[in-house]
C-alpha cells in the first residue's frame, strides 16, 4: 500500500514538472527607445553652429535591432552633419551606429529655423525630436543699450 502511494505521488509529481514546462519562450527583440537631448541655444546668427548632444536610450538591448537618423527642414536655411563629417540630406535615411553622438546645426539664413530628427529602427517604430531657433541678429541688445 505504501509503495503504491509512493508511486502514485511520483507519478503526480512528475505529471506537474512536466506540465510545468513550456517550449514558448518570451524573447524580446522590440523594445521601446526614445532620444534624449541635451538642452539647446534658441538663438543663433547665420553661419553659426550649434551642437546638439543626443544619447539613444533603449528600454532593453537585442543584437539585432538597427538604428537609422533622418531629418527634415521645415523652416529656414541650414545645414545638419553628424559628428563624422555626414551631411544629412532631407529625408534621406543614415545608419546611426553608436548611442551617443553630437549633431550640427549651421544656420544659413536669417529667418527663423526648425528641423525635425527622426530616429527610426528596422521594427517600425519612429522617435521624432524638434528643434527650431529663432534668428539673433544682436538689434535687440543694441536697443537696450540705447
Amino acid at each position: 500500500m505504501k509503495k503504491t502511494l509512493a508511486y502514485f505521488l511520483y507519478t503526480l509529481l512528475l505529471g506537474a514538472i512536466v506540465c510545468a514546462c513550456s517550449d514558448d519562450l518570451d524573447i524580446n527583440q522590440v523594445y521601446t527607445y526614445d532620444l534624449v537631448c541635451m538642452p539647446v541655444q534658441k538663438k543663433i546668427v547665420q553661419g553659426e553652429t550649434a551642437e546638439i548632444r543626443c544619447q539613444l536610450v533603449k528600454e532593453g538591448n537585442y543584437d539585432q535591432a538597427k538604428f537609422f537618423i533622418r531629418m527634415f527642414q521645415t523652416d529656414g536655411k541650414g545645414e545638419l552633419r553628424m559628428d563624422d563629417g555626414t551631411v544629412f540630406l532631407p529625408n534621406d535615411l543614415y545608419p546611426l551606429d553608436r548611442t551617443t553622438f553630437r549633431l550640427y546645426y549651421t544656420s544659413h539664413s536669417t529667418d527663423q529655423q526648425v528641423i525635425d530628427v527622426y530616429i527610426e529602427d528596422n521594427f517600425g517604430q519612429v522617435v521624432q525630436k524638434n528643434f527650431s531657433w529663432q534668428n539673433d541678429s544682436g538689434d535687440s541688445e543694441e536697443q537696450e543699450d540705447e
